[in-house]
Formats: structure tokens, sequence, C-alpha cells
């Protein structure tokens, strides 16, 4: 077995999840001087984690210790990956450096990868880091802990499917985005330099899922593949060669929308050229395609895999927590892990079925960041000596926009939504995740210097 690691950097074979033997030699790495104060780790700084950082740090800052740990050094709301990749979005910009972030908002950033934890000695074992030329940057630790939070997301899950992992690129972190991003610049500076006619494929894309991320990606892409053909790449006729294909194995599109929104928005999508495929499955992703049940095959040069989703595989068999089959840690109503007082979980990689409810909360981001403001509730009674409150989850809808095409919506009470409306409640969400995590005053000065900046460089991102 071997960890990769970001930058996709192999961890030497001995530094493996189940070696507790290894960190067993390590001594424990002291999360502050004073020792009496409560630690809290969190594992993962997405949406949830970074979210609770912020507001424990903030708040607690006498009073805890309290320490993030994520293998990236900076984040990226995880609903605009889809603009990364077609690079409306640039990670250069826009992107939060934990380091910076940390010390300004009165918390710990360590960098690594969990990769196991004991819960008797309620220590997480933290894999080494390394550069990109394969030197060890920072050495295997150990981190104690009196709360530990899990935070860490979730994967695209591929469900098996033969070539997926080779050939298909999720949309799970930055990186993953911007390499695609790579990849559809070059396949369209491809097409417009060589002599020869395209190949069956080429300038197509295939996009496997059609949640809101397939859907809004296939948007972007209709918008940011043209903008760069129009960038003097004029030997070729990209607004008839470029196509766009989504593949559902569910009935519809969107099916987290009402049935009314998801046909809005298919209209639009088909009208733009995009072709939707439905109550199909994909069998097999090849270096030049993916097939469809037995017999079709569909052609492409990219593939995008956004169908469905699974915690990471460290969760499974954590030191005996017990998780379900797409290894989220199975939490009660106060997001505590079942059997563990001192270990919690939020956000996509938690299982959280509410009393009364038969299935757990759906994978959101509203999901995630009401779980974080109720995390910091179950932490301050914890300090209090309180019993820890129950978590109360409230649906405020769902929303999917459509690059400069349209945006549709559900918002609560059933209220739909379309057109300028609906994207601008769409872009308050990213608004609030920003204020949470830096506050009311730079984040209206970030959206001043956005709006500014935005005008004086290309609409996308070009290399």
């Amino acid at each position: 077995m071997q960890i990769i690691t970001p930058g996709m950097r192999l961890i030497p074979e001995a530094v493996l999840a189940n070696d507790a033997a290894l960190f067993r030699t390590i001594p424990e790495t002291p999360s502050h001087a004073d020792k009496s104060l409560h630690r809290v780790v969190i594992v993962g700084g997405g949406a949830g984690g970074l979210e609770l950082a912020t507001r424990l740090g903030r708040k607690f800052d006498k009073r805890l210790s309290v320490t993030l740990v994520d293998r990236n050094r900076t984040h990226i709301w995880k609903p605009l990956l889809h603009e990364v990749a077609s690079g409306a979005l640039s990670v250069s910009h826009d992107a939060v450096e934990y380091i910076a972030h940390a010390s300004r908002h009165g918390y710990r950033y360590r960098i690594g990868e969990v990769v196991g934890i004991d819960r008797a000695k309620r220590q997480v074992f933290v894999a080494p880091s390394f550069d990109d030329d394969g030197r060890q940057v920072i050495p295997p630790r150990v981190l104690g802990y009196d709360t530990l939070v899990m935070a860490v997301g979730s994967v695209s899950n591929d469900f098996g499917t033969p070539g997926a992992a080779r050939h298909a690129i999720a949309l799970d972190t930055a990186e993953q985005a911007a390499r695609f991003n790579k990849r559809m610049i070059d396949a369209c500076l491809r097409a417009n330099a060589q002599y020869e006619q395209l190949s069956p494929g080429q300038l197509h894309c295939v996009i496997v899922g059609a949640g809101a991320t397939g859907v809004e990606l296939a948007a972007e892409l209709h918008k940011s593949m043209r903008e760069i053909a129009s960038h003097n790449l004029d030997n070729i006729d990209f607004e008839r060669l470029i196509r766009i294909t989504i593949v559902e194995a569910g009935p519809r599109i969107l099916p987290a929308l009402p049935e009314e929104l998801a046909s809005a928005t298919a209209r639009l999508l088909i009208k733009l050229g995009v072709q939707i495929r439905c109550g199909i499955k994909v069998t097999e992703v090849t270096e030049d395609g993916i097939r469809l049940g037995d017999k079709l095959f569909v052609p492409a040069e990219l593939v995008v895999w956004a169908a469905g989703i699974k915690a990471p595989e460290f969760l499974k068999g954590l030191d005996g927590l017990e998780t379900d089959r797409i290894n989220r840690l199975i939490v009660d109503e106060t997001l505590r892990a079942v059997g563990d007082k001192n270990v919690f979980a939020i956000g996509d990689c938690a299982n959280c079925a509410l009393p009364g409810e038969e299935n757990a909360l759906p994978p959101r981001a509203q999901t995630a960041h009401q779980q974080a403001d109720h995390m910091a509730k179950v932490i301050a009674a914890r300090l209090a000596g309180r019993a820890e409150p129950a978590y109360r989850y409230r649906d405020y809808g769902s929303l999917v926009s459509l690059a400069d095409y349209g945006a549709f919506g559900s918002l609560i009470g059933g209220l739909k939504i379309e057109g300028l409306v609906a994207r601008l409640v769409y872009r308050s969400l990213h608004k609030m995740h920003l204020k949470a995590v830096h506050g009311l005053a730079k984040t209206v000065l970030a959206s001043i210097g956005e709006m500014i900046v935005r005008r004086a460089r290309p609409r996308i991102k070009l290399h």
C-alpha cells in the first residue's frame, strides 16, 4: 500500500495507515506551550473544517488550542472547482493560504496527511510531506487531542468502473481542476495547430454525472472553450466542432432540484448544444472515450467524472470507528462518532441521520456550514461541562448556475427562482463562506477588489 500526497508524490512504504508501531516511536508534538488548554484538532480544511477553525480561533483563543491539519497549503471553496476547471477562476488569485489565515485568526495550521489515530491515547498520526524533488519537508508527527473533529470531505466515487481512475479526471481538489484546465487548453491549441484532420473525439468532452457539479461544468466549458477559441485560434470551426455530453445513470439531471427546474435547466443546456444522455450507465472509460452499456461508444478527448461521492478510504476502519458503505463516519445527533465521546465528524465525511429521518443529510456546502456552526456550540458546551446540544438541520434549498447563460433554484418553502435573482443568491452563498472565513470587512473589500481586478485580466485563465 502507498499513500499519495497532494502533488502525487509517494510517501515511503514504511508510513502506512495501519503501521501504528512507527508512530508509537515518535514523541507527541505539543500543540501549545500552555498544557492546560483544551486541545481541538480539526482534520480537513474544506468549507466545514476551515470555518470551524476560524470560529474557534476567534472566540476561544485564550481557552482552546486549535489545530487544523490539511495536506494542502491553500483552500478553494469546493463548489467553485468547476470554475477552476473551466478557467473562470484562478487558484493563484482566489485561494486562501492556510499559514497566513491561521496566524490572523488564532489557530495553528499543520501541513500533512492524517493516516490514522489512536483513540485510547487520543492521538492523530500525520504522515510526512515531501517537496517536488522527493525530499522530506515535514517529518511524520503525532498530535494529541481532547476533541477531534474529522472534516475531510469527500472524493469522487467511480464505483469501480474500469478505466475511470486512469483516464477520467475528478474535480475533488484544486490540483485536479487545474490539471483539467491545462488539458482543455492544450486540446484547443493542438486542434488549431495540427496539419491533419481532427480525429474522432477531438474537442469532445464527456461529463459523467448530472448533479450540480456536472451540469454547471458543462455550461462553464461551453463558455470557456469558445472563449479560448476566440483568441486567434481561427484555423478550425470551434463552434461546430466543440461538443459537450453529459451522461447520467438516473432518469433525469439534477435530482436534488424539483423536476420543473431540472427540465428548464435541461432545455437551456440543449439550446446551447450540450447533449444529455440519461438512464444509461458508463461501463468503461478508455483513453479515447467512454463505453455506454454493452455496445455504444462515445469518443472523447476529455472525460470528467462527477458521478457519486464517497469519504476517503482511510476512514474505513479508523481505529474501530463505525462507517457506512461509502466510508462515512456514523455520527449521532450531536455529530459525535458512534462509540467515542471525543471524536466528531462534520460535512461530507459524516453520515448524520437525524431522529425520525431514514436518510443521511445531503452532502452540500450548506450542510457543512451549518455543522461547523453547531460544532462550535458543542465545543463551548464541552468547555463548560454541559451536555452537547443536538444538531438541527435546515434545508435552505438548492441552486444551480449555468455560467452567464442562466440560473435556477428552489429555496426554503418551495419558492422557485431563476435568472438574475437566482444568480445573485448563488453568488451570495460563496460570500457567506468568505464572511465566515475572513469576516465582513475583508469580504467586502475583497469583493470590490475582485470587480476591479477582473476588468484588468482575461475573462478566463489561458495558461
